[in-house]
Parts: structure tokens; sequence; C-alpha cells
């Protein structure tokens, strides 16, 4: 089985970018644990703060991927296109999020991902990546 995380931007700077809400775990660390745990699993991470290139990997993986866990961050309430290339292909898409999106900015409450997602998870911190993953298996 083969899966790729795709996190949007300012996700590369887990560990230090507000610990309250998002913890203290880097994502390569957090990758690395996840990896040890599902051995079993061809797991890849793609990271990008640029919104072409997170539509360009969607893309690429899209149709060949048996899933992928995006977590597009702040371009999930406001970028059509990445919506667009989630619709487009026939890999199934878990929309993850670390924090509550429903508990923070009203902006934040609005998805273009989540109508052609297979799934969502939110609000369980880093463990989101793993309840989607998970969902899988």
């Amino acid at each position: 089985m083969k899966i790729i995380i795709i996190n949007g931007p300012n996700l590369n700077l887990l560990g230090k970018r507000e610990p309250e809400v998002y913890g203290s775990t880097t994502f390569p660390d957090y990758f690395l644990q996840l990896q040890q745990a599902y051995p079993q699993i061809d797991l890849e991470y793609y990271q990008s703060n640029i919104e072409g290139e997170l539509i360009d990997k969607i893309q690429e993986v899209g149709f060949s991927y048996d899933g992928i866990l995006l977590n597009a961050a702040a371009y999930t309430h406001t970028s059509v296109g990445i919506g667009d290339a989630v619709k487009a292909i026939s890999s199934p898409v878990i929309e993850v999020h670390i924090s509550n999106t429903f508990s923070r900015e009203a902006f934040r409450h609005q998805s273009f991902i989540s109508a052609n997602a297979k799934g969502i998870i939110i609000g369980f911190g880093m463990k989101s990546y793993e309840l989607a993953l998970q969902s899988f298996l």
C-alpha cells in the first residue's frame, strides 16, 4: 500500500510554530514514528508553502497511490484550485487538520477540499494523521 502525506504552508514550522496549538514535535520526527509504527505501508511525505506545487503533487500521485492524507493548512480555506485537484484525481483523499478548525477563526470553518474528500479528521493534534492513515487499513 502506497500512501503520501501532503502538508501545506507553514507546517514545516511544526514544533516551533504556536506549540500551544500544534504541539512541540517536528513533523519529520512524527513522520519517522509513523513509518516505524506502520512498516507495511510505503509512506511518503511532501510539504510545500506554494499552492501550485501542492496541486502539482496531488496531480502527480493522484492516479497511482492508494491514498493521500492532505493537510492543505490555510489553503484549505482559500484554494479552489486545490479543491479542484482533489476532485479531479482517483486516489482517495483524507483531509487532515491538527487543530479543531471549528474552534478557531470563522474563516477556518470553510473548506474547499471537504466536499471531494473520502473523509475528514480534525482536531486530534498530530494523532490526526495516524487516524487518517488507519482509515486505509
